[in-house]
């Protein structure tokens, strides 16, 4: 009797098979089975997979979830990385395709229909090392891995009547990230745009925080204008320093327009020259320079923002531009102390943090109502509290700052991001911190650092929705942020605070990838490693975790997650860390 059914196929083949058999059958013979036995068939098993036909050189397996085929697919791929790193002379390499169809069961448990055939095809297009997925896996696991995916586009396969949209993707070795080619980013529905950090010309290594903090305050302005995506600073900043690409750029950060350019200060004198271009034309569309003295530095930023905006979107007025203007210190001295103090706050030392505050207490002598300084030293309060660096005192004077930041500026973003986080996190006090969030977004919603820190605030709350929609739409507007592992860390939490503790497992791993030594990352990955029922993994991470903190507890535990919100949630968090070894 047949049988039809919805599935995940997956089909795998031996790259290069008969020139490997020409050279060596028997040692080739022998390294297959091997590989089936040591490698493909204990990953099936993990992902609940059945292999239902091998061939001399490949193999079909059948899975009830497209999320654990692409997973199986990887680790397979992961492991072979790893064996060819070791033994490059004995290396095989499997081309993989996955496609998701219906099929029909055989009463000996053969299969067949077009979601095989389709598989097959797939296989035969991919990559050797590689993994090409056909649209419809791609629908259903896009949001739920941590792998990205490169649009192949339609096409037309052997026997199949209709073109299949094809994703691909290339492991990397375990202990690597995810992947080891970073795939185009698709374009925003609006017009996009990335800054990069400027040329500093000023022949002073000295002027380098000058030159960061200008653009700094170039990409908030523009990320202001409400029609714009325009990348967060930090994954700007990643090409600090580099010969690139422009195309390059454009495909990496997923955006229609990189601004570059030059900065030059001399005295009393700046001088800044930019050029807009279009990544993948390479079309300059403008270019401009401008010279002022240095008092009139705000009005320069003005008018570069407002020459980019007229050359991407002319139809943009220009009460929209002043609209997206922000207050700021009319103190130049004070302004400059903040450029230092942000320089410092980004080396996310604590000798730099030591620093920053110094030179905000300055800038707050000369100007006591700047509201910026002071929602950026509550921001490093709070960074210095959650990293063991602070007391009680530190703790109030981030609470100080933060009531006095909202109460001199309500319409800066930048002010409103920096007083919300400390709020919730020093304070517990939620009402004022998400009314503070939400305006931030009002006003800037291009601002990954906003969404970031709405993330963590709805976490704290068990907003779980929008916390899992925001880290989303972080990790977006900063593809290449060196802090990757902080957001998804946080979609992990949000992932397990909404009880899916199978989706936050690989997010939870990418986070302790990313941040090895960071025990943000460790917390998660125990919790769904104990909530999944992998008791002997947790125990190993457990014991990582308290390699690097050997005073951890559950009760210290309990003091640092005392924000939490929901008393369920941190009674499984506790009872996760218990079963994997920490002491109370």
């Amino acid at each position: 009797m047949t049988t039809r059914r919805l599935a995940a196929i997956l089909a795998a083949d031996v790259v290069g098979f008969s020139s490997l058999m020409g050279k060596d059958d028997e040692g080739t013979l022998a390294r297959i089975k091997s590989l089936r036995r040591e490698v493909v068939e204990p990953k099936v098993n993990e992902h609940h997979g059945r292999v239902f036909k091998t061939t001399g050189d490949g193999l079909l397996v059948e899975f009830s979830s497209p999320v654990e085929a692409v997973r199986c697919a990887v680790g397979i791929q992961q492991a072979l990385a790893a064996q060819a790193a070791q033994e490059p002379s004995q290396a095989i390499q499997l081309r993989i395709g996955i496609n998701l169809g219906d099929i029909m069961i055989e009463e000996d448990g053969d299969v067949y229909g077009d979601g095989v055939n389709t598989a097959a095809r797939l296989e035969q297009i991919a990559e050797p090392g590689g993994i090409s997925i056909s649209g419809k896996v791609y629908e259903e696991v896009r949001d739920k891995l941590p792998y990205s995916f490169e649009d192949q586009g339609e096409k037309q396969v052997k026997n199949i009547a209709r073109p299949v949209r094809v994703y691909s993707l290339q492991a990397a070795p375990i202990g690597t990230d995810a992947l080891s080619v970073r795939s185009a980013l698709p374009l925003p529905d609006r017009p996009s745009l990335a800054v990069l950090p400027f040329t500093n010309m000023s022949g002073d290594p000295e002027q380098e925080y000058f030159a960061d903090g200008v653009v700094e305050e170039i990409i908030t302005a523009l990320s202001r204008v409400r029609w714009f995506f325009v990348i967060a600073r930090n994954s700007s900043f990643t090409y600090k320093g580099r010969s690139v690409d422009i195309r390059q750029v454009g495909r990496e950060l997923g955006v229609r327009y990189v601004l570059e350019g030059s900065i030059q200060k001399s005295g009393n004198r700046v001088r800044i020259s930019g050029q807009l271009i279009e990544a993948a034309s390479g079309r300059h569309v403008w270019a401009d320079r401008f010279d002022s003295e240095l008092a009139d530095i705000f009005d320069l930023q003005d008018r570069i923002t407002e020459s980019v905006v007229g050359a991407i979107e002319p139809s943009l007025r220009r009460a929209e531009i002043e609209r997206a203007s922000a207050k700021r210190t009319e103190d130049l001295d004070a302004y400059d102390l903040y450029l230092r103090a942000m320089a410092n706050h980004f080396a996310l030392t604590r000798p730099a943090s030591d620093e920053a505050l110094r030179l905000l207490d300055r800038a707050l002598e000369l100007d006591r109502n700047y509201s910026a300084a002071k929602a950026l030293a509550a921001i490093i309060h709070n960074t210095r509290v959650v990293q063991n660096w602070a007391d009680q005192t530190e703790i109030e004077r981030g609470i100080q700052l933060a009531r006095e930041a909202l109460a001199d500026h309500r319409d800066d973003p930048t002010t409103l991001r920096g007083a919300a986080v400390a709020l919730a996190y020093l304070a517990h006090d939620f009402e004022p911190a998400l009314a503070a969030i939400d305006r931030a977004l009002t006003l800037n919603p291009n601002s990954a650092t906003a969404y970031e820190h709405s993330g963590w605030i709805r976490l704290i709350v068990s907003d779980w929705r929008t916390s899992i929609d925001h880290f989303q739409k972080v990790m977006r507007l900063s593809p290449l942020d060196p802090a990757m592992g902080w957001f998804v860390a946080g979609l992990s939490w949000a992932l397990l605070v909404a009880g899916r503790p199978e989706e936050a497992l690989p997010w939870a791993r990418k986070a302790a990838q990313e941040m090895p030594t960071w025990m943000g990352g460790l917390r998660p990955l125990i919790m769904a490693l104990v909530e999944l029922g992998r008791l002997e993994e947790a125990r190993a991470v457990g014991q990582r975790m308290l390699a690097f903190d050997p005073k951890y507890t559950i009760a210290i535990a309990a003091a640092r997650h005392s924000s939490q919100q929901d008393p369920q949630f941190r009674e499984r968090f506790f009872a996760a860390l218990r079963a994997a070894g920490i002491p109370e």
